[in-house]
């Protein structure tokens, strides 16, 4: 049987931790950024997890990591 395919958008989006959480990119940091206090743009340059719930369909996505 051949090797899984890892899901490559979804390896460029996503990154597996130490402890195999998966890390991800906020949303919303794209444009209209000058309607957004800027208390708000800088928390949105920080990672955070993915919910639990949505979890085991990531690790699916990506096999090999």
């Amino acid at each position: 049987m051949p090797k899984m395919k890892s899901h490559r958008g979804a390896a460029k989006r996503f990154k597996v931790t130490g402890s195999g959480r998966i890390k991800r990119a906020r949303a919303y940091k794209s444009h209209l950024l000058a309607t957004k206090p800027p208390k708000r743009t800088r928390r949105l340059r920080q990672t955070t997890s993915v919910s639990s719930a949505d979890e085991r369909r990531f690790k699916r996505l990506l096999p090999g990591i």
